[in-house]
């Protein structure tokens, strides 16, 4: 669930982290959680959950997936049952009945270290069953989408790799990664990922893993949820005039590109989207729908909330997280790539649906991670059916699971971690949410989109007229190509 910088150059300009966002192992902070954008965003998504009683995170065991976060020697999920680390039996009974026809050819997967151990261990059986030899190559998690786009086309490029669902928009533009067919399968996985993993009408990748941002509030300061955005602060206010908080809400910005990730469910609930859909169900490039009435009166919100000093671009990720750590605040906006921290340092903690702010529900963006299959692999087939027959089981989803501690696609692997309070949490709020876009035009959005909301925070200017003119300027870029 990481997701944790932006769109290519502005994802890691936006965010600052190397997004590896959207499945690697590498920045600390959260951003989108895939993609271009999030690409950086996913890799510090390492998911922390905790295993403990409903409301509190004390005494968890159950650790984050990415060696910034709480890391994954905690083992996620086997407290609970789950099993060990691979949790894959010889017997899960996965259709071999397709898998004929094998020997003697190779499959090539590329994965990041996280992802690498249990691809291995159901790589196994499907060389058990088909004859076939399955190459896992390891590789940086925010080199993997560059390194496909570029080497498929010339034959030595993988078969299949794993990636963030708004890498697709690129994918399918270049023309390197074939359509899924999954048929009744599609139904067992939770909508979102569907959708997320749907291009123009068409799903292209298996969905295997879920991830969003929530409120994270502290039970033992704020016992009771907030009604709404103007309650949250209310409360947090108080306890800042109390003398038993430093700040009434934390909100993570970057210095330099801000962090319209953490903004957008805020935006959504002034009914600001960044896109509308076109008659596919897909995002419409040309309807860039934070532009006008509804975005220049989330522009005015943001910018009396840097006035008020509660959203600064000084309150970086780990500013943010290092205060909510130390008590300092009743309420943060951040994903399960933090919360291991949290339950490590024994806080009671609630993941909760984050305060709509300005009517309308708010809705975070959705990473969804999962398997593409090249469309130039000399083996499709054969490929199709690993990743089809293979990784969509519950037995690989839940070893994904318990190696990289991002809420599983597959419904029924969801429903054996939703016992953990926290799972179930962003599990809630991110089936309200919504997919990150995956059309290429999101990289004309990202610096524009953070570097005004930092303006405005700062109070540089008239928020309309600084709202105004960023959109003008996206749907230029986009214009251009």
């Amino acid at each position: 669930m990481k997701l944790r910088s932006f769109a290519a150059a502005a994802v890691t300009a936006t965010l600052a982290l190397a997004l590896a966002a959207c499945g690697g192992n590498s920045a600390n902070t959260p951003a989108p959680s895939s993609g271009a954008a999030g690409s950086a965003a996913s890799a510090a998504s390492g998911a922390g959950s905790s295993a403990g009683a409903d409301t509190s995170a004390a005494g968890s065991d159950t650790g984050a997936t990415t060696p910034s976060a709480a890391g994954t020697s905690s083992g996620v999920g086997t407290s609970s049952g789950i099993g060990s680390s691979s949790g894959i039996s010889s017997s899960s009974g996965v259709g071999t009945e397709s898998g004929a026809g094998g020997a003697g050819t190779t499959l090539t997967v590329w994965a990041d270290a996280t992802r690498a151990k249990p691809l291995g261990d159901i790589a196994k059986k499907f060389e058990t069953d088909t004859g076939a030899t399955i190459k896992i190559v390891q590789k940086d998690f925010g080199k993997i989408q560059g390194d496909f786009i570029s080497q498929a086309p010339t034959g030595k490029g993988p078969d299949i790799i794993v990636g963030a669902h708004d890498w697709l928009g690129k994918l399918v533009q270049n023309g390197v990664v074939a359509p899924l067919e999954l048929g009744d399968k599609a139904s067992q996985f939770q909508q979102v990922a569907i959708d997320a993993m749907t291009y123009n009408g068409q799903v292209y990748g298996l969905p295997y893993a879920v991830e969003n941002v929530a409120l994270i509030r502290n039970t033992t300061l704020a016992p009771n949820a907030p009604k709404d955005y103007a309650d949250a602060i209310a409360t947090g206010n108080a306890l800042v005039k109390a003398g038993k908080a430093k700040f009434p809400f934390l909100l993570q910005q970057d210095p330099t590109n801000g962090d319209p990730y953490h903004l957008y469910p805020f935006q959504t609930s002034f009914g600001a989207p960044v896109f509308g859909l076109n008659s596919k169900g897909g995002f419409d490039s040309k309807n860039l729908q934070m532009k006008g009435a509804a975005g220049e009166k989330f522009a005015a919100w943001l910018a009396e909330q840097g006035k008020a000093g509660i959203v600064r671009g000084t309150i970086t990720p780990d500013v943010a997280k290092n205060a909510f750590l130390k008590g300092q605040a009743p309420y943060i906006v951040t994903g399960p790539w933090n919360t291991g921290d949290f339950a490590k340092a024994g806080l009671k903690f609630s993941v909760e649906a984050i305060p709509s702010a300005g009517g309308q529900p708010a809705k975070p963006f959705v990473g969804v991670q999962g398997f593409f299959v090249s469309s130039k692999s000399k083996s499709q087939l054969l490929a199709d059916n690993f990743v089809l027959n293979y990784l969509s089981t519950e037995e690989v989803q839940m070893a994904l699971y318990s190696a990289g501690g991002r809420p599983p696609a597959l419904t029924v692997a969801f429903d054996k971690v939703k016992s953990d309070p926290i799972m179930a949490g962003f599990g809630k709020v991110g089936a309200a949410g919504t997919p990150q876009p995956n059309i290429p035009a999101m990289d004309a959005v990202w610096s524009d989109w953070g570097s005004t909301e930092l303006a405005i925070i700062a109070g540089k200017g008239d928020p309309k007229t600084l709202w105004d003119k960023m959109s003008s300027s996206i749907e230029s870029k986009i214009a251009g190509g």
